[in-house]
């Protein structure tokens, strides 16, 4: 299992509407709050399915 940190920015396989790749980590636990690098979007997702759109 990939241990993730506050402040980790992950890259999905796919992109954000906006273009983005890139997520900074902002609240771990069971699901993770992200923040698209590119336009500042807050999402919450299940750690999960996060796990899964890794790319790196």
């Amino acid at each position: 299992m990939i241990e993730i940190k506050i402040d980790d920015i992950l890259t999905f396989k796919k992109a954000h509407p906006c273009g983005g790749k890139e997520w900074r980590v902002r609240r771990t636990g069971v699901d993770l709050k992200l923040e698209c690098t590119t336009c500042g979007r807050l999402i919450m997702m299940p750690r999960v399915e996060a796990l899964k759109k890794i790319k790196k």
